[in-house]
């Protein structure tokens, strides 16, 4: 892997002009790793007000020594941005978030010094060159998260340092040191102080790994779940009935583990789905019943998502797909009317991600077969309503049309009519137009009644019928 053109460019004419500069942090730590980074940041002995002369399309409007430095086409047009910041030590965090002073430094060793963890405190020149004064590469080859100096330090200065731990190890497949585990325990309570914007921003990048459940698990084992969502903590150790051979915890967090869907959302559907158990639990004739957990479980999320300031157009799919998780399905007794129904409740977009929240459900409960049966004709059904096949609402006319061109009251030659329009444009869609529909439909209505009904239902109960039969081979369904 290569440095951008455009990053290189930036490092050499900070160097032609007589200051030290290396890309730093995550950037060199993805950059190891065989990763392509998301952000090149770039760190410089230069004072803010020098890179500005430097790169006159720059702007610096804060107190940390950062400066934004815009990357450009050919066209002018932004396409991406680099930071380059001043070297820089900090001081004091007595709201254990923000330094109280922040000192530009001279020596690279002091910025680096100040960084979280030990694979983040790597910086590197244009030639490769890498500074590495905390053991950041050794800790990469041995795939562990360390903090630069005392844990207790560094999380003491900014308490969110104890969540991206865990972010870092979720979705690098890491291990955290045993030293900052034990911090990190310690401190826990300490991520109260952390706006919760920033709380759920690490959220959903753990969600949003490849190894969510074993991020969650990890909060719950260093304390944290219990100051971020201590809701689902009420279900650790709860037994259910007996369809469930874990705990209400277990089998939340089993269910995301197992849940098909890459859409963060869902997958925190799948862990908070069963929220509403602790809550719920009563004991009816020697069984453990859960009645309406659902509903309750739903306005549960609706709060804790609130509370994490997550927006509304999340807060509105995740508690959707929390309330409607125990739709019911039988395929002896489902009609089309009934899947429309489901449809207008949980919102054709959600469809997709309902199905899976089940599929995750059940593989969280210890079931074998994740699609059974039932489920993929729910899917053939959900299909089959969805596109309406050779139905009416096809054409390009439609029932007002009619009676306003054929001077006609409501009745059945109306759908009589429709019916056999339909059933020409079936076997011709190119006669599915405005113009020849109105023209054709003035020379059907001189034509009795039943006589425009056995015209049109051969031909659209053939064409259902092989539709149909396309669709249910789709869901491998009888």
């Amino acid at each position: 892997m290569k440095m951008p053109i455009f990053i290189t460019e930036i490092l050499a004419r900070l160097t032609e002009a007589g200051f030290e500069a290396y890309i730093v942090g995550g950037s060199v730590r993805d950059y190891l790793l065989g990763v392509e980074p998301k952000d090149w940041d770039i760190t410089t002995n230069a004072r803010p007000e020098k890179i500005t002369e430097l790169f006159t399309d720059s702007k610096y409007e804060n107190r940390f020594g950062t400066v934004i430095i815009p990357i450009r086409d050919e066209g002018g047009q932004a396409t991406d941005i680099v930071e380059i910041t001043t070297y820089r030590s900090e001081h004091g965090y007595s709201d254990h978030r923000r330094p109280d002073e922040v000192i530009f430094e001279d020596k690279l060793e002091n910025d680096l010094a100040r960084r979280d963890f030990t694979i983040n405190a790597l910086a590197m020149d244009a030639s490769g060159n890498l500074v590495d004064e905390f053991g950041g590469e050794k800790d990469l080859k041995k795939r562990i998260i360390r903090t630069v100096g005392e844990p207790e330090d560094r999380f003491k200065e900014d308490s969110l340092r104890m969540l991206r731990a865990v972010r870092f190890a979720t979705q690098l497949g890491f291990a955290i040191e045993s030293k900052t585990e034990r911090s990190i325990s310690k401190l826990a309570g300490s991520i109260k102080f952390i706006a919760n914007e920033r709380i759920r921003d690490e959220i959903i990048k753990i969600l949003a790994s490849q190894s969510p459940a074993e991020g969650i698990i990890k909060l719950h084992e260093l304390k944290l779940l219990n100051y971020i969502i201590p809701e689902l903590e009420e279900g650790d150790g709860m037994t259910q009935n007996h369809h469930h051979k874990s705990t209400v915890f277990d089998h939340n967090v089993l269910s995301l583990k197992h849940c098909p869907n890459q859409a963060w959302q869902v997958r925190f559907a799948a862990l908070l789905h069963d929220i509403g158990k602790a809550r719920t639990k009563k004991i009816i004739n020697g069984a453990a019943t859960f009645y309406n957990h659902e509903i309750v479980g739903a306005k549960m999320v609706d709060k804790i998502l609130k509370r994490l300031r997550f927006s509304t157009d999340d807060i509105e799919r995740i508690v959707n797909l929390v309330r409607n998780h125990m739709f019911y399905y039988n395929v002896d007794e489902v009609t089309a009317a009934s899947v429309r129904r489901l449809i207008a409740k949980v919102g054709e977009e959600n469809l997709s991600d309902l199905i899976d929240l089940r599929v995750a459900d059940r593989l969280g409960s210890g079931v074998a077969k994740a699609m059974p049966y039932k489920l993929r004709h729910l899917q053939y059904m959900m299909e089959k309503v969805r596109h309406d096949p050779v139905s009416v609402k096809m054409l390009k006319i439609n029932g007002e049309d009619l009676m306003k061109l054929l001077d006609l009251e409501p009745g059945p030659k109306i759908g009589a009519l429709l019916d056999c329009l339909l059933s020409e444009v079936i076997e011709d869609p190119e006669l599915n137009s405005k113009e020849y529909l109105a023209k054709r439909s003035q020379e059907l209505v001189k034509l009795p009644l039943d006589e425009l009904r056995a015209k049109a239902k051969e031909v659209i109960e053939q064409k259902r019928s092989a539709e149909d039969e396309e669709i249910k081979k789709e869901f491998y369904v009888k």
